[in-house]
C-alpha cells in the first residue's frame, strides 16, 4: 500500500510566509527559506510553495526565492503561482522544484495542461483546484479564489486527469484556515472519480482531522498550513497517530 503524505505549505506573498481564513485575513509566519529547512529536517513528505498573488498582481513566481528554498530541501518541492507557460515551468524546474502547480492558467487553457505533461512528464504536473460548496455544488473559483467560474469541480478534475495531470490538489475555500476539518465528503467523490492521486488542502485543525481525511476522505496527502507553521502540531508526532490509526507513513 501506498504511503499517505504530509505536506506543509507555504502561501507566499511579497516574499514572506503568510497564512489566512477563506482565503482571506493573510497574516505572516515566518521567512519562508527557514520554514523550507524545518520542515525537510522535522519529515514533511513533501513540500509546497505557492505565490499566492502571482497570478493576480500579473507576474511571475519568485525564481530566484524558489532557488533559495530548494537548497535546503531533500524531499520533492512543488512550486505554483503566475505559471502559464512551457518556459515558467522550465526556469521552475531549473531553479530546483520537482513539481509545479498550476491553477488559473489551466482553466483559462486547458492545453497547457497538455503541453506540460508532454513536455516534462505527468509526474511533475499538479493542478491545484480551488472550490467552493454554492447551493449544493462545488464550483470552481480561480485569481486565488477570487474569481467565481460555473465550473463543477468533478468534471474539471475528470478532465485535468484527461489531459495528463499527475496529481490534483483540491482545497476547499468553505474549509480554508477554519481548522474545523477537510472536506472528506467532495474529497471522497474525487477519489473515487479520478485515477490519479489527490491532495486534501484546507481545514486541518486537529491530528484526528489528518485521520479522517486518510479514512474517509480517501485522500493520497493532506496538506496544510497555519497548524504546522505556528507548531500547534508536530508532523513527527503526527506521524505517530496516523502510524496507530492503521495509515501508512513514512517515519
Amino acid at each position: 500500500m501506498l504511503t499517505k503524505r504530509i505536506i506543509p505549505c507555504l502561501d507566499i506573498k511579497n516574499g514572506r510566509t503568510v497564512k489566512g481564513i477563506n482565503f482571506v485575513d493573510l497574516r505572516d509566519a515566518g521567512d519562508p527559506v527557514e520554514l523550507a529547512a524545518a520542515y525537510a529536517e522535522k519529515g514533511a513528505d513533501e513540500l509546497v510553495f505557492l505565490d499566492i498573488s502571482a497570478t493576480e498582481e500579473k507576474r511571475k513566481t519568485l525564481a530566484k526565492l524558489v532557488l533559495d528554498v530548494a537548497e535546503q530541501l531533500n524531499i520533492p518541492f512543488t512550486v505554483g503561482g503566475g505559471i502559464s507557460s512551457v518556459e515558467d515551468v522550465d526556469i521552475l524546474l531549473k531553479n530546483g522544484a520537482d513539481k509545479v502547480s498550476i491553477n488559473s492558467s489551466a482553466v483559462k487553457n486547458p492545453e497547457l495542461i497538455n503541453q506540460l505533461s508532454e513536455k516534462f512528464g505527468s509526474q511533475c504536473i499538479v493542478v491545484a483546484i480551488d472550490a467552493k460548496n454554492i447551493d449544493g455544488n462545488w464550483k470552481v473559483h480561480l485569481v486565488g479564489g477570487k474569481v467565481p467560474t460555473d465550473i463543477d469541480l468533478f468534471e474539471w478534475a475528470k478532465e485535468v486527469e484527461q489531459r495528463g495531470a499527475g496529481e490534483i490538489l483540491f482545497t476547499s475555500m468553505d474549509h480554508d484556515g477554519t481548522k474545523k476539518g477537510f472536506a472528506n465528503q467532495p474529497l471522497a467523490r474525487l477519489s473515487e472519480e479520478v485515477n490519479i492521486p489527490i491532495i486534501a488542502s484546507g481545514g486541518a485543525g486537529n491530528i484526528d482531522h489528518f485521520i479522517d481525511t486518510f479514512q474517509k476522505g480517501k485522500a493520497d496527502a493532506a496538506l496544510a498550513a497555519s497548524v504546522f507553521h505556528f507548531k500547534e502540531i508536530e508532523i513527527r508526532e503526527l506521524k505517530g497517530h496516523l502510524k496507530n490509526a492503521g495509515i501508512p507513513v513514512r517515519l
